[in-house]
């Protein structure tokens, strides 16, 4: 399964989609399998200020918890109830219906960095 090529990704299995000034958030297929069956999800609340590496929420899964941190400076905009009341979303379409948060920024810069779908799928192949 290829990551989508419109997002970018972190090295801690975060995807990035820019759409304006808007960042949506979630974590990626590699890290869902890798997590196995989530269980709980829990996002910052919107209107939440978060600088480059803070934390915006937590997943956690019958294995680990695991902090989801965001790339980019700015202010939540947005949450996604859906994987909250159904956590496995984010095992079946995290790059859908299991996006986790918006986050309205003035420095996109920092997506700069970020992997590319080709770049991080050779990285961390799903198998």
């Amino acid at each position: 399964m290829a990551s989508p090529s419109e997002c970018r990704f972190t090295e801690s299995h975060e995807w990035v989609r820019i759409d304006g000034d808007v960042v949506t958030l979630g974590i990626t297929q590699y890290a869902a399998n890798e997590l196995t069956d989530v269980t709980y999800v829990e996002m910052r609340d919107v209107g939440t200020t978060l600088g480059p590496g803070d934390t915006v929420g937590v997943v956690e899964s019958v294995k680990t918890t695991s902090d989801v941190v965001t790339p980019v400076p700015g202010e939540i905009v947005e949450t996604n109830d859906a994987p909250a009341d159904d956590p496995s979303l984010i095992n079946g379409d995290p790059f859908g219906s299991g996006w986790l948060v918006k986050i309205r920024t003035d420095d996109a810069s920092a997506l700069d960095g970020l992997m590319d779908a080709s770049a991080y799928d050779a990285a961390y192949p799903i198998e």
